[in-house]
């Protein structure tokens, strides 16, 4: 371990990673009075782009450990469907939200909320192996986080929460990135284990939102066509921006 490397360094880089997931919400503050056609369609190139970070956490996964990364993905598809199925039997509010609306939000808020345990422990046992390859994981991590945002964005301001609420909600989803990143920093032997677990788990609950809830909800809105070329094309940009980095 790089013993140079101060415990607040490593939380205020894991802390940027949080705050990119509340960026995502920048964009609605453009789109004023979106029509529904084109939250589905900001919602297809949200889901393009999570898409494209979760092959990207299989890819990192896969490099530490083939095995682990699968068994992390299928416990993450179970979680999440065994968490969806549970809400779905409940009665829950979200605010003044109720109903179908208030679980779409739950389960969302869920998804990212979960996996950014994963991506906190990502921080940490990256500045493990040194500073550069820390900034490296902390900006893909960042980069990944911003579509993130911008999902819980289209799922909350559509039903009336504010955008600044909404960027904030982003935030809070990524909060136990700061809160993992120095633990894992400071135990990363221990961490370094479960590390293509958790990225695996990351993937897999990304996969299911993407094409159980995401797409599917675009697709009620606008045509096949516009929402799997959005869809598409959205991840071709985040596998090229991960490529550069």
């Amino acid at each position: 371990m790089q013993l140079d490397i101060s415990l607040f360094t490593v939380f205020v880089y894991a802390s940027i990673t949080a705050i990119a997931t509340g960026v995502g919400a920048l964009p609605l503050y453009v789109m004023r009075k979106p029509s529904a056609r084109l939250i589905a369609l900001s919602g297809a190139v949200a889901a393009g782009l999570m898409g494209g970070a979760s092959w990207g956490l299989m890819v990192e996964g896969f490099d530490l450990s083939v095995s682990k990364t699968i068994l992390g993905a299928l416990i993450g598809i179970v979680t999440i469907r065994l968490s969806h199925d549970w809400i779905e039997s409940k009665d829950v509010k979200w605010g003044s939200i109720s109903g179908a609306d208030a679980k779409r939000i739950i389960m969302v808020v869920g998804v990212m909320f979960a996996h950014s345990f994963t991506e906190g422990v990502g921080v940490g046992v990256a500045f493990g192996g040194g500073e550069r390859l820390a900034v490296w994981v902390t900006s893909a991590i960042a980069l990944h986080n911003i579509p993130e945002g911008l999902a819980i964005a289209l799922t909350m301001v559509p039903r009336g929460t504010s955008v600044a609420r909404a960027g904030l909600w982003g935030i809070f989803s990524s909060l136990p990135q700061p809160l993992m990143a120095v633990p894992a920093f400071i135990f990363v032997l221990f961490f370094s284990p479960f590390l293509p677990v958790g990225l695996g788990f990351a993937a897999g609950a990304m996969g299911w939102m993407i094409f159980s809830e995401m797409l599917p909800e675009a697709r009620e809105e606008a045509s096949a066509v516009g929402v799997y070329s959005m869809a598409t094309v959205a991840a071709l940009l985040m596998f090229g921006f991960q490529a550069l980095l």
